[in-house]
């Protein structure tokens, strides 16, 4: 199958039944499609629509992104993870709005040199925001190339990386290239699925050799299997005499960077010093254990009532403290695991 061939039928399909709807469709400016292919990292489709809508009725513009605090972006971020995705959005939307003239690049070369915008994540925003082309190589696309020319091995190690980036060059079109992209990506999420791919729908069915060998359910080859460690930590859950709860700033860098969370301890008996305060003796309760799966490691999270022996509104105060009202929760970003504690046992 030619690269013409390819593509033809793939943007025939895609007139047909691809994805025309989608909120982020409605403008193909750099801008949408930037903040939608940063949330789609890692997100499927229907998690992040209802997200993307909140966020550019806030923040319609990349000036008016520039203009917030990084709290209001972390909090309308609370629950899409990968935190770090949020605040390189905001370096990004900085940079183009003081330093370019709220204008995007557009090259592939200059848009990866933004922040938090990989090689593919770039091929996308230009190819559909310019027309220029661009190829990329996201999950969905590795998935349809590795299947369509059987290539065996992870595709996250660097030689499949290169292999399959050279189909993707090679297969994008000159023209429809915006087309093409999202064709791509659509035909991977809804036929060239990680599990009972729909082959029969499939417009590029007849040369694909990884059906021709029945190797469908084998490839792409899966990530070698790493056994992810446990981490432990205690979560103090403080109260002031109005019922507020503490919190504090995590440091900019690092899981949860910038985010809010509740003091952490490795032990009760550590809470005085690192608080500098005194708890009162048997008035504490230890609560039911919730366990948060990173990437690369299990954080089993033990959350605990703790009632100080003289209560004060001044704890903390070496770092980015504030008392939070459960009942009217200020607009910052909460790691998503502290949202869920302060939810089921604030009140």
């Amino acid at each position: 199958m030619t690269p013409d061939q390819f593509h033809t039928a793939v943007l025939e399909w895609f007139d047909r039944h691809g994805r025309h709807d989608l909120p982020w469709q409605a403008e193909k400016t750099a801008y949408f499609t930037w903040i939608s292919e940063i949330m789609l990292q890692q997100t499927q489709v229907k998690t992040v629509i209802p997200y993307f809508e909140r966020f550019i009725e806030r923040f319609p513009s990349v000036h008016d992104l520039a203009d917030a605090e990084q709290d209001e972006v972390l909090h309308l971020w609370t629950g899409l993870g990968y935190y770090a995705r949020a605040r390189n959005l905001h370096k990004t939307a900085r940079i183009v709005s003081r330093e370019l003239g709220g204008e995007f690049p557009t090259t592939v070369d200059d848009m990866e040199a933004l922040p938090g915008i990989g090689r593919s994540t770039a091929g996308a925003i230009v190819s559909i925001s310019t027309g220029n082309r661009a190829a990329i190589l996201d999950g969905n696309v590795k998935r349809v190339l590795a299947r369509f020319y059987a290539i065996e091995g992870w595709p996250g190690s660097p030689a499949v990386m290169k292999e399959l980036w050279s189909y993707a060059e090679r297969n994008t079109p000159h023209q429809r290239v915006g087309d093409y992209t999202q064709a791509m990506m659509d035909l991977g999420a809804a036929l060239c699925t990680r599990s009972k791919p729909s082959c029969l729908l499939c417009p590029l069915q007849s040369h694909c050799e990884a059906k021709a060998l029945s190797l469908t359910d084998k490839l792409p080859s899966p990530r070698p299997k790493k056994t992810l460690p446990v981490k432990q930590t205690l979560m103090l859950m403080i109260r002031n005499d109005a019922g507020e709860v503490l919190l504090h700033q995590r440091p900019p860098s690092g899981i949860w960077g910038g985010l809010w969370s509740l003091p952490e301890v490795a032990d009760l008996r550590d809470a005085p010093a690192t608080l500098g305060v005194e708890l009162e003796a048997d008035a504490t309760e230890v609560l039911e254990p919730l366990r948060h799966t990173f990437s690369h490691y299990h954080l089993d999270i033990t959350p605990a009532r703790v009632t100080l022996k003289s209560p004060t509104n001044s704890v903390m105060e070496g770092a980015p403290a504030l008392w939070y009202n459960v009942d009217q929760p200020a607009n910052i970003g909460l790691a998503a695991p502290v949202k869920r504690l302060l939810e089921r046992y604030a009140s």
